[in-house]
């Protein structure tokens, strides 16, 4: 390995220790808890090197926050999913991303209910146009669209279809969160009725009574 090359491998190495330390405040104290300093201590790093790194806090965050992203991307763009009936992709699009974010519950609550603007330029999701910025919401979308491929239905329709579909799904994230000592078996019932009821009552128009007979 040459200079260049191992210079690099050392810089990105570096990188992601700031990186992880952050994330590691953020996850026990809350984003607003975090800074330069608190990074540097845990490390054991003095602040002026945390910022030969990154140019300021603001950086750190925008990295975590695309970093989470890239993985949520990920997992929704599975071989798996990805050869799926419309119908069956978007529920194992909602069950990979509900199981996901329940094995980093901590990190997901602080991010995800953060208001600030560096924070929502990453995560808002409700506003028009959504669709063509956020890729998994995309993703969604795309999906409902293949069901609704026979039907006259307006894009802006669809997309307010995927934001509540989003949005109540991450409320129930957060319900399951919260309620961290529910029982496996009803978690599970939970998250599966939450699913069938979107997918086959709501988008596919299927009745309560004729969904609980089948």
């Amino acid at each position: 390995m040459g200079t260049k090359e191992r210079k690099e491998r050392e810089k990105d190495e570096h990188r992601e220790l700031i990186l992880n330390a952050a994330s590691e405040i953020i996850a026990k104290e809350g984003l607003e808890k975090l800074s330069i300093r608190k990074i540097a201590a845990k490390i054991e790093y003095s602040p002026a090197i945390i910022y030969h790194y990154f140019h300021d806090k603001e950086e750190i965050i925008n990295t975590i926050m695309k970093k989470s992203y890239e993985k949520i991307l990920k997992v929704l763009s599975s071989p798996e999913v990805s050869e799926d009936s419309p119908k069956d992709k978007i529920k194992h699009l909602l069950s990979k991303y509900i199981y996901m974010a329940l094995e980093m519950p901590e990190e997901y609550k602080t991010i995800l209910l953060n208001s600030s603007p560096e924070v929502l330029e990453h995560t808002s999701v409700l506003f028009k146009g959504a669709s063509m910025k956020r890729k998994a919401l995309g993703i969604l979308c795309q999906s409902l669209k293949d069901i609704y491929i026979d039907k006259d239905i307006d894009n802006s329709v669809i997309e307010l279809t995927a934001q509540v579909i989003w949005t109540s799904t991450f409320g129930l994230i957060l319900r399951l969160i919260v309620e961290k000592d529910l029982p496996k078996k009803q978690r599970k019932m939970v998250i599966d009725h939450h699913i069938n009821l979107i997918v086959d009552g709501i988008i596919l128009g299927k009745s309560l009574t004729s969904y609980c007979q089948s």
